[in-house]
């Protein structure tokens, strides 16, 4: 993967292109260098990932992004972020992030989320491959880029906030949510293990990706709950997107006053991602 950084800050960048030759997490194709963003040398570079700070003097990177696609660049799109707010994360989503790091920069974090975009990438041009196979002669013509739908930026955001978005299993949470948004059909119609064996070509595992993500985020938000039990995250989504009793039961276990954590419950969480997201 090649991959471009966009940040104001010099050490910042270092520290990034150091994760990702340590980690070999693809080739750094070329920076901004500390100073303003050039978006015609970014194109020129044809990066398959962009790096870039949300926060930066002159031309903020919600601005680039968007000067990016309208030069239909076509790189995916992590903002490098100290934000928290719901209105400019959601913002964010709306001009085509794909997912978020946090800083200060943990190397965790930048490994696990240049790996799902990576994948998320891979399978992309996988499909179109597929698709233009079999559509050629049908139509010669190049397929329009498709443009993200606020539907499912709203989910992106929701699992953003539960801090989950690093997780492999949120595209899969995503392609469960396409399928029953294009269908119109409810996800307790459906068997989940079925349905993750007409979406994958290995659906166990798909499954066990799905369940580690909603388990991570029912974790962060039972922690959320403990640090300020009236935090405006925990408050929306400990009744909706997770049973408050189980939430609850995982209060208790991260606090050591029972053996085991709260259940998850994969339809509950994508019943009610689903409902957030028509919201």
């Amino acid at each position: 993967m090649r991959i471009y950084i966009v940040e104001d800050d010099q050490p910042v960048i270092d520290t990034l292109e150091d994760l990702v030759e340590q980690q070999n997490l693809g080739i750094i194709c070329g920076s901004s260098d500390g100073g303003p963003p050039d978006e015609q040398a970014i194109l020129s570079s044809r990066p398959d990932i962009v790096l870039v700070d949300f926060l930066m003097p002159k031309k903020d990177g919600i601005q680039v992004i968007k000067s990016l696609r309208d030069l239909s660049c076509r790189a995916k799109y992590i903002m490098i972020s100290q934000i928290s707010d719901k209105k400019l994360i959601e913002k964010a989503y709306h001009s085509g992030v794909d997912f978020f790091i946090s800083k200060p920069i943990n190397s965790i974090e930048v490994k696990s989320v240049i790996q799902t975009v990576s994948v998320q990438l891979q399978n992309e041009r996988t499909l179109d491959s597929i698709r233009n196979l079999f559509h050629f002669e049908e139509n010669p013509s190049p397929p329009a880029a498709v443009k993200p739908e606020p539907y499912f930026n709203r989910a992106k955001l929701t699992m953003n906030q539960l801090g989950m978005s690093g997780e492999k299993g949120c595209i899969d949470i995503l392609k469960i949510c396409q399928y029953l948004h294009e269908n119109k059909i409810s996800i307790y119609q459906v068997n989940i293990g079925r349905l993750c064996g007409q979406l994958s070509t290995v659906p166990q595992s798909m499954e066990q990706r799905i369940r580690r993500a909603i388990a991570k985020g029912m974790r962060n938000l039972a922690q959320l709950g403990i640090e300020d039990f009236m935090n405006e995250t925990f408050a929306q989504y400990s009744g909706s997107l997770f049973p408050f009793e189980e939430v609850k039961a995982e209060m208790d276990y991260i606090r050591g006053k029972r053996p085991r954590g709260g259940k998850i419950s994969v339809k509950n969480f994508i019943d009610g991602l689903l409902i957030v997201s028509e919201q």
